[in-house]
């Protein structure tokens, strides 16, 4: 059987090999005529007619060569038959050490086809990658001249192949005794190439008293090496062993080469082209072995010949332990060797014939049976990844009587039908879609039916009459005539391979069949078996688990956090900046940074409330921890776990714009640097393990703390306040913003050990915002320019995705080009992108096509992906297009050349526009830093407002910014980055919220001009209103709107709970009274509520199903509006007596997202509620209505946030080590507020005071009700300096 060579062509390996062959090597399936015989196919001969061609031109001809001996074989060539219209245009190569059993060549692990001629006397040549080592080669011709016939000449290139070759027969083995009892190695090197026909058997063995091992077996058809350094004795459990599988269908009767090379704990493992590289556990990192090194079987110590497993059964080829020739010392009988059992030194090859099934359709096998006789006996072994696939079909003596074995969800099934209604089955085995060897037997035997199975015990059924053979058997599959043929198959057909075929105790000869004497075959390979295993190598990534049919792979890629057909692309986002695109809200989130690179993605936590995205990551040890009894021989240190890899966190930081991360450090008697030498006292670690002594927010280098750079030290003589060394509480908190340095992994404090001589430190999480790959971005000026980068490695798996926008009809996004292979992304026309690519089996494209315009200047996404599995192509929202890889080929990906972007090597097609965000397997390309050399591109792109306008909610107001956009909530009522979270406040009874407006000149003539444009901004013909509540009580005061001539509007809950709107635009008149015919709204739920007026109309909106419109008897505008009151309303006389009850009732439950044109009267509460804009009478507490619940209507309860948190450890330890300067300037500060509101109280009064013109004596009795609630609240907000934040008092 043949070789793969591992190792690069053989140097002057390439003389030519066939012309000097005798014409008894020459062999073919037919010839055209003695004239067209293989022995003329010898590379630019002219005898004959100049070469082979067979009878017929078809896929089932071949064109053998044998070459005398086993030989090393880097080179072909070939040529048509001479002077003719006769050649082959591609072919496949077939090889053999005993022109039996046959393997095909293959590269990049798939069947490889060569190209071949386009003329009849060209010569092409083919050099492999790998060499070969073999004695026969076959030429199968796949494509020729369709104006012509198949024609061929060919030469073979390469040299003479010696080895040494020792067969086991399944009961011996050959020792190798070393020179004394015991040998120790640190370095070891195994390598020998082997093949067998049998699944299981022990190769190498060698083992030691003290427990070292190492063992190479074949188990189920792959290779395992086991291996243990450690001392057995000292460890009573198995972790220090190791077990290491590799390879696959190593039972195929080919040679496989191993090799195992081992320095102290490190191995690599190689089998074939696959290696896999580990490391040994435990302690020890020599080998020890006692006595021998077994290669072939494990014998029992005394008992020569007998075995403690399956021993190798096969050949054995070039066998070398540590430079040692095992085989040749053997060979000449030389003493370190002791041979057990019969061991020769030649290979002896099975002589047995397989057969493949290509097609899960049309491939079949009819077998005819000679003497039909009482009874059946049949038995074969099959081999397949399939699950279902019919094995056996035959009608019987007795017609319809038909028998049945197939494969059924890897199950074996046995069906005898002796009607449509009558059939009697049975089931054996599972899992037998493994890819082994299995074999089957099937007999009766009076009326029992026999199955057996491998070699377990047989399964019966019993059948009513005796079962009697028909006159043929139909294997794999049924022809297209089956029905006339008495073929029944109730599955798909079988894809795999056969051999051994018995009928009648007969064996079948399917050479005959290949020659057409003997039976009839539909897509068949005969004496070959094509099995190949596509799980092998893997290339489901990230830790996909791998499964397989005959044509294709599958990847389960469930728990890997990845997606896609061969678990490629990451389910998660890679920033915080991402998630907040995706309409996310604050919470923990998996970022995976790199995309679908090796990185696995990261838990932080992404907070969203804030105008920037901030990424925090905690670690192990977030509390303030206490310091004492350290000193410089003896520091204190911590390490800090943030539960993910260092390279994860550097792709964090690196992709962020600004890190930070605070140290609270606070001392006594404990220096940080202060030291005679120079040699700080403590000092952190960053995350490149290097020691960093800068404090606080100082910069890198500087051994100094912020006070230091900022001249600010308790003593001006030391550059920290620890440095002072003083028996007080001193401060050195800050932030660590370089983030290259960031996070912190270890901090270390060498000075606690003397008296009174403590330290307190907390590191806070790692906290960053911005995306620096999200908007890099480069803008292209004209169609010539481009940005080019080194070349795309990404032979087996691609994934590109970027951002366009454009105003031009097509242009190149990328190109990548190979000698032949190439990657294209390009704009195809103004509404497609196409996606092109060729790896070798000629070019694909893909194209998505938008039914809309694609160069609109807004920003479209695309992303596209090619593996061995398949490629896509995905633009924006639209259907994605799908293309399925072809099962055999060419699949990898050569490229050489530079990647460009924005346009073509050869500067035509350029793209005009922008690109953003341009990422490559995971690597964003840094678009802007290339941009700023390359004329005709600018970093950046503007304008991102166009796209991104629609993601500020709620009347948001987007602002373009160089790198992205933000939203301006400045005149919305929500308030976040993308003003989207709700602002609402929780009133109790008696609480109100009052925004003031500003007086117009008609009231007062004293206010300025800016008072007056604002008031004018406000004071329109039309309200558009919006809010939300919950509650539970009635009646209630929502909202109401008075205006300084007496008018108002009023939104009230009636006692009935319906909504009632009243509007009183002139006071001499009725009010217009709106009530909606809603059902109860008082339930506890939250409720919605739109109120837009233009002139007389007025729309109302309650949640999703109330829209109303309603008409105003005038069309009056509100003039000189005075206040807008939420909650209780008191002292407004004009008010009408149901709109005043309602108003002295107020409101109980919670308001959210109140609206009044450009005024946000929450907002303003909450940011402004010292302002004399504002008035708040009672408790208001901040809440969100979405979440409350009913029993929170009754009672207030107050949610601290994170910060809120934070500040109350640093106001326990260590606040209870400061001083008492701290609590007496504490109560100096209280004394002094208290001052502050007497006097804004008098202040208030004499300004009310001094409005003495005011002669009505209603308006008197407003003047007094107002100033006593606002000496009341000014009173509240005194007596309120103790309660939460979170409530607010004026």
């Amino acid at each position: 059987m043949p070789c793969l060579s591992l190792s690069s062509h053989t140097d002057n390996c390439d003389d030519p090999l066939v012309s000097a062959l005798p014409q008894t090597s020459f062999q073919s399936s037919s010839e055209l005529s003695s004239s067209h015989s293989p022995r003329f196919a010898k590379l630019n001969r002219r005898e004959g007619f100049g070469g082979w061609s067979p009878l017929d031109s078809d896929k089932y001809q071949w064109l053998q060569i044998d070459l005398r001996d086993r030989v090393e074989i880097t080179a072909i060539a070939t040529q048509g038959r001479y002077s003719s219209s006769d050649w082959v245009i591609s072919y496949l190569l077939l090889f053999s050490d005993t022109g039996k059993g046959w393997k095909q060549y293959r590269q990049e692990g798939s069947i490889w086809a060569f190209p071949g001629n386009n003329n009849a006397d060209g010569i092409v040549h083919q050099k492999f990658q790998h060499s070969i080592r073999t004695r026969f080669l076959r030429f199968v011709p796949l494509d020729w001249n369709h104006s012509g016939r198949i024609g061929m000449r060919v030469e073979v290139y390469g040299c003479v192949y010696k080895s040494d070759v020792a067969d086991f027969n399944g009961r011996s083995s050959l020792l190798y005794r070393f020179n004394q009892k015991s040998m120790s190695t640190l370095k070891d090197v195994i390598s020998l190439k082997f093949k067998s026909m049998q699944s299981d058997g022990v190769l190498v063995h060698g083992e030691g008293q003290r427990g070292d091992y190492i063992t190479l077996e074949l188990h189920r058809g792959k290779l395992v090496l086991h291996i243990n350094l450690d001392d057995a004795k000292l460890r009573s459990s198995s972790s220090s062993r190791v077990s290491v599988t590799l390879g696959s269908l190593l039972d195929d009767q080919h040679w496989h080469s191993v090799l195992i090379e081992r320095f102290n704990k490190q191995l690599n493992f190689t089998v074939d082209k696959h290696t896999q590289h580990f490391r040994t556990k435990g302690d020890y990192d020599s080998l020890d072995i006692d006595y021998e090194l077994s290669f072939g079987g494990i014998p029992l110590p005394g008992k020569p010949g007998t075995f403690l497993r399956k021993n190798f059964h096969g050949c054995i080829e070039n066998l070398y332990y540590n430079g040692v020739n095992i085989i040749n010392l053997a060979k000449r009988r030389k003493p370190q060797i002791y041979t057990v059992g019969n061991v020769t030194f030649s290979c002896s090859d099975p002589q047995m014939v397989p057969v493949t099934f290509l097609s899960s359709t049309s491939s079949y096998l009819l077998l005819p049976v000679d003497s039909p006789a009482d009874g059946l006996s049949l038995r074969f072994q099959f081999r397949t990844w399939n699950r279902d696939g019919l094995l056996l079909s035959s009608q019987l003596f007795h017609e319809p009587e038909h028998l049945l074995l197939y494969l059924s969800n890897g199950k074996l099934k046995l069906a005898h039908q002796k009607s449509l209604l009558e059939k009697t089955e049975m089931t054996t085995g599972h899992g037998l879609n493994d890819g082994l060897w299995h074999s089957v037997s099937l007999s009766t035997r009076g009326l029992q039916v026999s199955l057996t199975l491998d070699n377990n015990a047989s399964s019966t059924m019993e059948a009513n009459m005796q079962i009697q053979s028909g006159d043929s058997y139909f294997f794999g599959g049924c022809p297209s005539t089956m029905n006339n043929l008495g073929c029944k198959n109730p599955t798909l057909a079988f894809q795999g391979c056969m051999r051994l075929i018995f009928i009648n105790n007969q064996p079948m000869n399917l050479i005959q069949v290949q020659q057409g004497l003997l039976g009839n075959h539909s897509d068949l390979q005969i004496d070959i078996c094509g099995i190949r295993d596509r799980c092998l190598p893997n290339d489901c990534e990230h830790g996909g688990q791998c499964s397989q049919s005959w044509s294709t792979f599958y990847c389960d890629c469930s728990g890997t956090g990845y997606t896609g057909a061969t678990c490629h692309n990451s389910i998660y986002e890679p920033s915080c900046e991402t998630y907040r695109h995706t309409g996310s809200t604050s919470g923990y989130f998996s970022i995976d940074s790199d995309g679908s690179g090796p990185l696995g993605p990261t838990l932080v936590y992404c907070n969203m409330t804030d105008d920037k995205v901030w990424t925090m990551m905690h670690h192990n040890n977030m509390e303030l921890t206490r310091v004492q009894g350290s000193s410089l021989e003896r520091p204190y240190s911590m390490q800090f776990n943030y539960s993910t890899s260092r390279e994860q966190l550097q792709a964090m930081v690196s992709r962020a714009e600004h890190c930070e991360q605070e140290i609270v450090y606070r001392c006594k008697r404990s220096r940080l640097l202060n030291t005679r030498d120079g040699t700080p006292f403590s000092w952190w670690v960053s995350r490149t393990s290097e020691r960093q002594t800068y404090w606080s927010g100082s910069l890198p280098g500087v051994q100094q703390c912020s006070c230091g750079l900022n001249e600010n030290c308790i003593d001006m003589n030391y550059f920290c306040n620890c440095d002072a060394d003083r028996d007080e509480w001193a401060n050195d908190t800050g932030l660590l913003s370089y983030k290259e340095h960031l996070p912190v992994n270890q901090m270390v404090i060498g000075d606690t050990s003397r008296t009174g001589s403590e330290a307190v430190y907390r590191i806070g999480p790692l906290r960053c915002y911005g995306d620096r790959n999200f908007w890099n971005a480069a803008s292209f000026n004209m169609e010539t320019s481009y940005l080019h980068f080194p070349t795309f490695h990404a032979e087996l798996s691609a994934d590109i995705s970027f951002y366009f926008k454009t105003t031009a009809k097509s242009g190149v996004f990328l190109e990548n080009m190979g000698i032949k292979d190439f990657i294209r992304i390009e704009l195809s026309s103004p509404s497609a992108v196409t996606f092109s690519f060729d790896v070798g089996n000629g070019p694909i494209k893909l194209t998505v096509k938008s039914p809309t315009p694609l160069n609109d200047k807004q920003w479209h996404y695309v992303k596209a992906e090619r593996n061995t599995k398949e490629a896509l192509l995905q633009v924006d929202q639209l259907p994605i297009r799908f293309l399925e890889a072809l099962p055999d080929g060419h699949f990898r990906l050569q490229l050489n050349s530079q990647l460009f972007v924005g346009g073509t090597a050869s500067r035509q097609k350029g793209f005009l526009g922008c690109v953003r965000s341009l990422m490559l397997n995971g690597l964003t390309l840094d678009l802007e830093e290339r941009a700023k050399m390359t004329p005709g591109v600018q970093p950046g792109c503007p304008g991102h407002c166009s796209s991104y306008g629609s993601f500020c909610h709620n009347g948001g107001k987007c602002i373009e910014k160089y790198n992205g956009f933000s939203c301006d909530c400045m005149h919305s009522a929500y308030r976040g980055p993308l003003c989207k979270k709700e602002v609402s406040l929780l009133f109790e009874a008696g609480s109100s919220l009052t925004y003031n407006f500003q007086e117009p000149l008609s009231v007062s003539s004293n206010k300025s001009s800016q008072s007056s444009a604002i008031y004018a901004e406000m004071s329109k013909s039309l309200e558009n209103i919006a809010f939300s509540f919950l509650t539970t009580h009635t009646p209630a005061m929502l909202l109401s709107v008075t205006t300084y001539y007496l008018e108002y509007m009023a939104v009230i809950l009636s006692k009935n709970g319906s909504l009632q709107i009243w509007y009183k635009l002139n006071r001499e008149k009725e009010p217009d009274i709106f009530s909606t015919s809603t059902t109860n709204l008082v339930n506890g739920q939250l409720h919605k509520v739109r109120i837009n007026r233009v002139g007389r109309d007025v729309y109302v909106q309650i949640d999703q199903n109330v829209n109303t419109k309603y008409s105003l008897t005038s069309n009056t505008e509100f003039n000189a509006i005075k206040s807008l009151t939420l909650g209780k309303v008191t002292g407004s006389p004009s008010l009408d007596e149901e709109v005043r009850v309602a108003g002295a009732q107020g409101f109980i439950g919670c308001l959210s997202s109140v609206q009044f044109n450009h005024i946000a009267p929450l907002k303003a509460a909450l940011h402004h509620h010292r302002s004399t804009v504002v008035t708040v009478k009672g408790r208001l507490v901040e809440s969100s209505c979405g979440s409350t619940s009913m029993a929170d209507l009754n009672t207030f309860t107050t949610t601290h946030s994170l910060s809120d948190h934070l500040e109350k450890i640093n106001e326990r330890e260590p606040l209870a080590i400061q001083s008492d300067s701290v609590v007496i300037g504490g109560i100096i500060a209280v004394v002094i507020f208290v001052t502050v509101c007497v006097i804004a109280i008098m202040t208030l009064f004499l300004y009310q005071h001094r409005k003495g013109h005011r002669t009505s004596t209603e308006k008197d009795k407003e003047h007094r009700e107002n100033l006593e609630y606002s000496l009341r609240n000014h009173t509240d907000l005194c007596d309120s300096v103790s309660e939460s934040k979170k409530e607010y008092f004026i």
